[in-house]
C-alpha cells in the first residue's frame, strides 16, 4: 500500500509538471485555431454551456505552430457539441486560458461553432446507440432521468432539482454508475456464469471480461474505473466468500487506481469509494451480527449496507458539506429493493434496444415504477431537517473520532447506538431553525444570494433566490413562506436566480422585480418561462414601493446607460446592473445590492445613510467601495457565501474594514442559514449552526 502511494504521488509529480510546462502555457489569453480529440462525453453545465475533457493535438497561434498530446477542459454554449462521439476530432477557433483543475493544462472557451473532422468509430457508434436508445425510451420526469444514470451513467437529463434532492437525502450513490451497480450487474453475470462453469476461476474470468464490456458502455471515465475496480474487490470477496481476506485486494485496487490516474488521490469521490467499500467488507458484517438479535435476518441484511457505508463515509460527507442528514439511513432502506431491479432490467433494455426495441420498451416500463419510487424517496428524504457541523478538517476529525471508536468498542454497538441517537435527536432539536420571530433571513445556499424579509401572514419579500431549487424551497418551508409578495431579481447571474423553481414551488408571487440587463439570457428566459403570469417591473433609480409598513426605494441602475473606466472584478457589466435597495421599517433598516462592483457602488455614496442590515455585495469578494461601506456603517453585516468556494470569498480584506467599521459579521459559510430579529432597542441573531447573538442598536 505504502509502495503504491509514493509511487502514485510520484507520477502525480511528474503528470503536473508535464502539464505545467506544457506548450500550451505559452498561448495563455490568446486566441488561437485548435484541433483535439474528444476522451469524455459533452454535458450541459449549470450556466448553460457544454464542457467536456478533450485531448489538444495541434494549435496555432501568433507566437507559432504547436503539435501536441494534452488534457484540456472545453467550454462552449453550443449545443451540437453534443452529437460528437469520444475519439473524434474537431477543430475550432478558440481562446485559452488558465484552468483551476488539476487534471487539464488549460481551459478552452470556443464560441464559435466547431468543426468535426473525423466520424466515429463502428464500436463508439455502437456503444452510442445503446446510450441513446436507453435514454430515449426512458420516458420524462425525474424517473425516466434515474434510468440511463443508474444504468449506464448518462446524467444528461437530470435536472439541479433532482441531483440535489438525491444529494440531501443520502442517495446521490444511485444518481449515477457506482461501485454498487458494478456490484449488482457482476453478481448477476456471476450468477449466470455457474449455469455454464462449474469451477470458480471460470465464472470469476467471465464476470471480468463482462465487467470489461461495461466500463466500456458507461464510458471509461476516471470515476467509472474507479467504481469497477472497488465492485472488482467486492466480487472476489463474493466469489471467494473471504470477505475479511479481500482487504489485501482493496489495497491492490487503491494503488492501481492512484498509480493509473494519480488525480484520484484528491478526488473526494474517490475517498468515499474507498471508505463505503471498506464499511462494507468489515463493518456490515458486524451490524448484521447484532442486529439479527433484535429483528429478522432479512431486515438486518437489508439494513447492514447502507448502515455501515453512512458511517465510514461520514468523516468524509460532513468535511466536504459540513452536515449529515439522518434520514439517509431510512431513505437509502427504502430505495435499496428498487435499485437491483433496475440495474439488471436496465442493463438488459440497453442491450437489446437496437434489435429488440420492443423487449427494451416493456422492460423500461416496469422499472419506471422503481426508478419513480427512488425519485419519491428522495423528495421526501430532502426536506427532512440535517445536523450541522463544521465542514472541512474539523468536521471530519470530529466524525472520525467518533467512527473509530465505534470500531474500537464495536461490541457496545446496542449502548453506542442508542446514545448517539439521543445525542442526534437533542442536535437536530437545538439546531432548529427559525426557532421563533425572525424579521429578516439569509438562506444557506452555498455560493449564492437569497435574503427573506417577513411581512407576516406567511408573506415575504425574497431578494434573489440562490442557485439550488431545493436548498431555497427547504429555506422557504423552514420561514413558513407561502406567499412571495415581492420577487427582486438582482441579476440573471445563475447564483442569483438559478433557484427560480424552489421558490415559487408551491407559493404564490405577487410581483417580480427584475434588472434592465437581460444577460445572461439563458437565465432570464428561463425566469420569463417559470413567472409568464406575474406582473413585471425593470426598477432604477428613484423607483419605490410600499409594502406592508416597508418602504423600498430603489438606488440604482441608474436611468441610461453606465460606462465606467475601471471595471474590477467578474462579469462586471452584468454585476453592475444589479438592483440595488434601501429598505427601511419602524424597526431596523437594510440595504442589499446584488454584485454591484467599487464603481457603481460609489455612485450610491450620497444617496445611502447609516444601515442596521447591509448584505455585503458580491458575496464579500475584495472589490468594495470603503467609502460606501464607511457610509453605511453597518450593525450587522451579512455574506451569503459557500463553504470553500473557488473565488476566495470572502476576502480577508472585506472582512477586516467591516470589523474597522464595528459590524458584527455573520457568514453562511461557517454559520449556516442566518436569522434576525430587530426592534428599536435590539438585534437579535440566530443561525443554523447554533450561534446567538444579542446586542444593543447603536
Amino acid at each position: 500500500m505504502i509502495t503504491a502511494l509514493v509511487l502514485g504521488s510520484s507520477v502525480m509529480s511528474l503528470r503536473q509538471a508535464s502539464l505545467e510546462h506544457s506548450e500550451i502555457v505559452k498561448v495563455f489569453g490568446q486566441s488561437v485555431e485548435l484541433v483535439a480529440q474528444v476522451v469524455t462525453d459533452p454535458s450541459q453545465t449549470s450556466t448553460g454551456n457544454f464542457s467536456f475533457i478533450a485531448r489538444a493535438i495541434y494549435l496555432k497561434s501568433d507566437n507559432g505552430s504547436f503539435a501536441m498530446r494534452i488534457p484540456i477542459r472545453i467550454i462552449t454554449p453550443h449545443h451540437e457539441v453534443l452529437t460528437i462521439l469520444p475519439g473524434q476530432s474537431f477543430s475550432a477557433q478558440a481562446r485559452i486560458v488558465e484552468s483551476k483543475e488539476a487534471r487539464v493544462a488549460a481551459l478552452v472557451l470556443i464560441d464559435e461553432k466547431v468543426k468535426v473532422l473525423t466520424p466515429p468509430s463502428r464500436w463508439t457508434k455502437s456503444l452510442a446507440a445503446i446510450r441513446l436508445g436507453l435514454r430515449n425510451k426512458s420516458g420524462d420526469g425525474d424517473a425516466g432521468a434515474l434510468i440511463p444514470g443508474m444504468v449506464l451513467g448518462d446524467t444528461s437529463k437530470q435536472s439541479l432539482e433532482f441531483k440535489t434532492a438525491m444529494k440531501r437525502s443520502g442517495l446521490t450513490h444511485l444518481s449515477a454508475v457506482s461501485g454498487a451497480n458494478f456490484a449488482i450487474v457482476s453478481s448477476f453475470v456471476l450468477w449466470c456464469m455457474q449455469f455454464l462453469f462449474t469451477r470458480i476461476k471460470l465464472r470469476l474470468g467471465a464476470t471480468a471480461i463482462a465487467l470489461i464490456c461495461f466500463i466500456a458502455l458507461v464510458r471509461p471515465s476516471p470515476s467509472v474505473l474507479r467504481a469497477a475496480a472497488m465492485a472488482a474487490v467486492l466480487l472476489i470477496a463474493q466469489g471467494t466468500h473471504r470477505g475479511r481476506d479481500s482487504l489485501p485486494a482493496l489495497g491492490f485496487a487503491i494503488g492501481a487506481v492512484v498509480i493509473g490516474d494519480p488525480w484520484q488521490a484528491r478526488d473526494a469521490g474517490f475517498a468515499l469509494s474507498v471508505m463505503a467499500t471498506t464499511g462494507l467488507l468489515l463493518f456490515a458484517p458486524v451490524v448484521v451480527e447484532k442486529l439479527r438479535q433484535y429483528m429478522p435476518e432479512k431486515l438486518a441484511e437489508a439494513l447492514a449496507p447502507p448502515i455501515a457505508a453512512i458511517v465510514f463515509c461520514s468523516p468524509v460527507l460532513v468535511a466536504l458539506s459540513g452536515y449529515i442528514s439522518p434520514i439517509s439511513v431510512i431513505a437509502n432502506l427504502l430505495a435499496a429493493p428498487a435499485v437491483g431491479p433496475i440495474t439488471i432490467l436496465g442493463f438488459i433494455a440497453a442491450l437489446v434496444s437496437a434489435f429488440a426495441p420492443f423487449i427494451s420498451v416493456a422492460l423500461i416500463w416496469l422499472i419506471r415504477f422503481p426508478a419513480g419510487f427512488i425519485s419519491l424517496v428522495a423528495a421526501w428524504a430532502a426536506h427532512f431537517p440535517v445536523l450541522t457541523l463544521r465542514a472541512g478538517s474539523m468536521g471530519f476529525l470530529i466524525i472520525a473520532v467518533f467512527t473509530v471508536v465505534l470500531w474500537l468498542f464495536k461490541k457496545y454497538l446496542k449502548a453506542i447506538s442508542i446514545t448517539v441517537v439521543i445525542l442526534i435527536l437533542a442536535l437536530l432539536w437545538l439546531q432548529r431553525w427559525p426557532a421563533g420571530d425572525w424579521d429578516v433571513a439569509n438562506c444557506d445556499v452555498g455560493q449564492g444570494d437569497s435574503m427573506v424579509i417577513n411581512l407576516g401572514h406567511h408573506q415575504a419579500i425574497v431578494i434573489d433566490v440562490g442557485p439550488d431549487p431545493v436548498l431555497e424551497d427547504h429555506c422557504l418551508d423552514s420561514l413558513g413562506v407561502t406567499e412571495i409578495s415581492l420577487l427582486i431579481l438582482s441579476h440573471f447571474h445563475a447564483d442569483h436566480v438559478g433557484g427560480l423553481s424552489g421558490a415559487v414551488k408551491n407559493r404564490k408571487v405577487s410581483q417580480l422585480w427584475i434588472s434592465t440587463n437581460a444577460e445572461p439570457l439563458l437565465e432570464s428566459a428561463h425566469v420569463a418561462s417559470l413567472l409568464s403570469g406575474v406582473g413585471v417591473v425593470s426598477p432604477q433609480r428613484g423607483y419605490g414601493a410600499q409594502i406592508a409598513g416597508f418602504t423600498i426605494k430603489v438606488l440604482w441602475p441608474a436611468s441610461g446607460s453606465h460606462e465606467f473606466e475601471s471595471l474590477p472584478g467578474d462579469g462586471s457589466a452584468i454585476n453592475n446592473s444589479s438592483i440595488a435597495i434601501y429598505i427601511s421599517s419602524p424597526d431596523f433598516t437594510l440595504f442589499a445590492a446584488g454584485d454591484l462592483e467599487p464603481p457603481a457602488q460609489h455612485e450610491l455614496v450620497g444617496e445611502v445613510t447609516r444601515v442596521d442590515i447591509y448584505k455585503l455585495c458580491h458575496h464579500g469578494s475584495r472589490y468594495q467601495d470603503s467609502a460606501l461601506m464607511a457610509a453605511l456603517k453597518p450593525q450587522v453585516a451579512v455574506i451569503s457565501v459557500g463553504a470553500k468556494n473557488l473565488y476566495g470569498h470572502p476576502a480577508p480584506q472585506t472582512i477586516a474594514a467591516l470589523v474597522r467599521l464595528g459590524a458584527e459579521v455573520v457568514r453562511t459559510d461557517q454559520s449556516g442559514a442566518i436569522s434576525i430579529t430587530a426592534n428599536s432597542h435590539r438585534i437579535k441573531v440566530r443561525t443554523s449552526k447554533g450561534r446567538f447573538d444579542l446586542f444593543r442598536l447603536g
